[in-house]
């Protein structure tokens, strides 16, 4: 859908396969939820196809208009990973289109090891044409969210282990890494409300940032502002709410052209995990530089990755925690805090999410996806991207 960060779905000097005529869906069973669609059915449509219907996806990454091949290429992920692992987990099959005219059935117990390169493989076995996947039941459009706010970092692991151990089936946290109190934030957790009074509603008017913002909107005096208010707002009080699933799955979709706000430089956006026997003094670690870098994140999104594997071969969650960071591009300032960010991920253990990525080193992605060679042996020769010829050779 043309909305990737990075440079997986680049390809410098060749050709670019768009798939968005493959639109169609082609079956969809009411009792058991499995549905089946071409790639270019986007998570939103098949929202409005399947919600109706009282079924939903398994689970789903911070937008809608991504395509069902471009989630299962990028194995994506959200809030539920404790519950319901990667979007690779619910696959139950799909159609692979190779440079060499054959078109290959992928399944887990047919072209096993096609259908686990082809998950999370970053769209390097060929073109993914048909994805059948099973969908969950839910009561309606709503979601019961609470929002908890945390002092520290020690207060957001207990809360993400209380909630991991309790009914809490969706978590995340918003964590202030500007200020000298680096660590706080809100955490949010929720689940399907039972109450069905409410009538179903699938979207309607959105507001658009117009113009590129100026370069200097987003400093560090502007985000810590903008931090010390929305935590002093979110923290007065523990708040329950009943909120749309557009509201607690896709905020950003309410607000086109968003990317705006980060000026005509654009932005990075720094993702990693922490595995659970270094993750507590790394991720201390990388507030800290961040902080003191005086580079500002403007949004920063923590939560917890759960034990569920899925099946694709460079799927990114591992357990243990999960960070999201979006930096202004500051050029050179910018690269070098990367580097010493690297530096802390990969003492820890840690890894990038390529999904996301456009600047991660060759030797951190090798040491971070020990399995990428199996994939490259299997990769469609005739297929290319600029991200895999950075960080593959």
């Amino acid at each position: 859908m043309g909305r990737s960060y990075g440079d997986v779905a680049l390809n410098s000097g060749g050709t670019l396969i768009s798939t968005r005529a493959l639109d169609r869906f082609v079956a969809f069973d009411r009792e058991s939820g499995i549905l089946e669609a071409e790639a270019g059915v986007t998570l939103e449509e098949v929202i409005r196809i399947a919600l109706p219907h009282g079924w939903f996806l398994p689970t789903t990454p911070g937008t809608k208009h991504v395509s069902l091949g471009g989630a299962v290429a990028n194995d994506v992920h959200g809030k539920n990973h404790h519950r319901a692992g990667t979007f690779g987990c619910w696959v139950h099959g799909l159609e692979l289109a190779r440079s060499d005219g054959s078109l290959q059935t992928c399944a887990p117990d047919v072209n096993e090891e096609l259908f686990r390169a082809t998950i999370g493989g970053l769209g390097m076995t060929g073109l993914i044409t048909r994805v059948s996947l099973q969908l969950v039941k839910v009561p309606g459009a709503f979601l019961d969210s609470e929002d908890i706010a945390f002092s520290d970092l020690d207060e957001f692991f207990e809360l993400t282990a209380q909630s991991d151990a309790g009914d809490w089936e969706h978590t995340v946290a918003w964590m202030d890494c500007v200020s000298a109190r680096a660590g706080r934030g809100i955490f949010t957790r929720a689940n399907w409300s039972r109450d069905t009074a409410r009538p179903l509603r699938l979207g309607g008017i959105k507001p658009s940032m117009p113009v590129d913002a100026p370069s200097f909107l987003l400093n560090r005096l502007s985000v810590k502002a903008f931090n010390e208010l929305y935590f002093r707002v979110k923290a007065a009080r523990t708040r329950r709410s009943r909120i749309h699933f557009n509201a607690c799955f896709y905020p950003l979709d309410g607000i086109r052209h968003w990317n705006r706000l980060y000026g005509r430089s654009g932005f990075y956006q720094y993702q990693c995990v922490l595995p659970r026997t270094a993750q507590r003094e790394a991720l201390r670690t990388l507030l800290r530089e961040i902080a003191e870098s005086g580079q500002p994140s403007f949004l920063a999104v923590v939560k917890g990755f759960g034990d569920r594997s899925s099946p694709g071969l460079l799927s990114f969650p591992f357990p243990g925690t999960h960070i999201a960071l979006d930096f202004p591009n500051r050029g050179v300032s910018t690269q070098s805090l990367f580097e010493r960010l690297d530096a802390i991920v990969a003492a820890a253990g840690g890894r990038l999410y390529p999904a996301k990525d456009g600047r991660m080193p060759s030797d951190l992605f090798r040491t971070g996806f020990p399995q990428w060679a199996k994939l490259n042996s299997l990769k469609d020769p005739h297929v290319q991207s600029d991200f895999w010829r950075r960080v593959a050779g």
